[in-house]
């Protein structure tokens, strides 16, 4: 499923990218060094308006720092492998949302060298199967009604938002049900800040809501 995901997400990409001007070798180039969908779409989409590259470079940077923190929980994960501390580095390469959300799900019945070749496994899968995606979708440009190429674009968004709501932690499940609600709203009030906006009041709401739940319920017990 995360494959098939990220596959269908990057034929609107690569629809998206040639919209934008840019050439098959560049989209595909893209893809593989971004290898984040907000990243990317950020980077077509100043290109086309003749952005300069440091701000170019900047949006794509902040479009797909949330890999950061994706990684700083991942690295515990590999402690104690003998392998070269460089390999780490493929790891963080193909991370993405959809990769790691179905390694933190197996991690704990993984043996320890094994984490490594299941994560890099599944990540190359995803990552030809996006690359496909994105050849596909920018040699069917003009081919796709533009409601089908935004369709596939936010397919990926909406796959996190069912991985998120499968999770059987209370403040995730309060975080996606407030995320729903504010998103619509703040994008009314900023189409600009509206999503990063959400995910931290969002996320910080679900968060109290969570720890004062827990707090009353450890009182009504003792």
């Amino acid at each position: 499923m995360p494959a098939i995901m990220v596959t269908s997400s990057m034929v609107g990409f690569g629809s998206l990218a040639r919209d934008s001007g840019l050439s098959l070798d560049i989209t595909l180039f893209l893809t593989v060094g971004i290898w984040g969908l907000p990243g990317q779409v950020a980077m077509a989409e100043l290109w086309a308006l003749g952005a300069p590259v440091l701000a170019i470079v900047v949006a794509s940077s902040m479009g797909n720092l949330r890999f950061l923190p994706m990684a700083l929980v991942t690295v515990p994960w590999f402690r104690g492998d003998k392998r070269p501390a460089w390999t780490r580095y493929l790891v963080a390469q193909v991370m993405s949302i959809n990769i790691w959300t179905l390694f933190m799900r197996r991690a704990p019945d993984i043996a320890l060298t094994g984490r490594y070749p299941f994560f890099l496994g599944v990540g190359a899968i995803c990552l030809v199967g996006g690359s496909i995606g994105t050849a596909l979708g920018y040699v069917l440009a003009g081919e796709l009604p533009i409601e089908v190429t935004i369709a596939l674009v936010f397919m990926n968004p909406a796959y996190f938002m069912f991985v998120f709501s499968s999770v059987r932690q209370r403040n995730c499940i309060i975080a996606v049900i407030l995320g729903v609600v504010a998103g619509p709203l703040l994008h009314q009030v900023t189409t600009d800040w509206s999503v990063p906006l959400t995910g931290l009041l969002a996320g910080t709401a679900a968060f109290l809501i969570d720890r004062a739940a827990s707090r009353r319920g450890r009182n009504a017990a003792s």
